[in-house]
């Protein structure tokens, strides 16, 4: 879906312009963030573009099926992504200084809005940091491989505590301080 800025504000003054569309943005998701994004279902966005003194405002409501790599083993995980989204538009930058911080506010220099994009950039906003697919959820072996191998944090002390060795000509300095032994 693309708006012109310049159409929006001449026949939307005094009444929304309501939509409901399904998008195809798996192409360019996957060209853009091809290591992010594994598969994307259509989106189906459903809103309300409003002027508000001369300014646009579009709130809308998206869903889709996701599937991005595990952050731990990089399987394959389905994440199912519905949420709002409220992005103001202006022809100017002076303009932004009308919105609060938190306001999501683009400058639209060549009057056209690309809200197909922004719906693309809002859906990879919504992928956690940390994912990890049912089987990794429910305590499955972490990966390895040679000589490597992935550690839990829990684990992690008692792998350090393993591979610590002291060296034989400084194990003799420990019983300089012995009140140091329970810190």
């Amino acid at each position: 879906m693309k708006w012109s800025l310049t159409e929006l504000r001449k026949n939307h003054r005094n009444d929304p312009l309501q939509f409901e569309e399904t998008l195809d943005l798996k192409a360019d998701l996957m060209d853009r963030y091809g290591e992010e994004v594994l598969d994307l279902s259509p989106v189906k966005v459903q809103g309300m573009v409003s002027v508000v003194n001369g300014d646009v405002a579009v709130d809308a409501r998206v869903k889709a099926d996701l599937t991005v790599p595990s952050s731990r083993s990089l399987t394959p995980v389905d994440l199912p992504v519905d949420f709002r989204m409220t992005e103001y538009y202006v022809s100017d930058a002076a303009a932004t200084q009308r919105f609060e911080k938190t306001d999501v506010v683009m400058v639209v220099p060549d009057d056209l809005i690309d809200f197909d994009k922004a719906v693309g950039d809002n859906i990879i906003l919504q992928i956690p940091m940390h994912i990890l697919s049912d089987a990794e959820q429910q305590g499955a072996a972490m990966p390895e491989g040679q000589d490597w191998q992935v550690v839990s944090e829990a684990d992690l002390d008692k792998v350090e505590a393993e591979n610590q060795s002291v060296d034989p000509r400084l194990a003799k300095l420990k019983d300089f301080f012995p009140d140091q032994d329970d810190k």
